[in-house]
């Protein structure tokens, strides 16, 4: 089973695996209370890709097309996830943004479901 749930989200025992695929670490959350397993900021979008998309819900779609570009060649990574998931019965994508519908999670997870 493969989630995303917010950093700020009380850790449960249902998560599995957590993996923050934030390039940044969450403002204001201690690496106790986040409870991750795996830190894999290369995974995240670029920082001028963060940048430009801002968490504009109005460039959503643009920011999907660029950051699937993006993974592309980030081969090494995704297959780091690949790896993760066939080894756990569930693992989370642990994200800190505040949007839970326009976030690299999101965009992550699609993906990963597809294959």
């Amino acid at each position: 089973m493969l989630q995303i749930k917010r950093v700020y989200e009380k850790p449960e025992k249902s998560d599995g695996f957590r993996i923050l695929v934030d390039r940044l670490w969450p403002r204001g959350i201690t690496k106790q209370k986040a409870a991750i397993d795996l830190w894999l900021k290369e995974i995240a979008p670029s920082n001028e890709l963060r940048t430009w998309f801002a968490h504009d819900p109005s460039k959503w779609s643009e920011f999907q097309r660029k950051y699937r570009t993006e993974l592309r060649t980030k081969k090494d990574s995704l297959d780091a996830v690949r790896r993760i998931i066939q080894e756990h019965t569930s693992v989370t994508l642990v994200y800190g943004a505040k949007d839970i519908n326009h976030n690299n999670a999101v965009v992550l997870n699609e993906l990963l479901k597809k294959e």
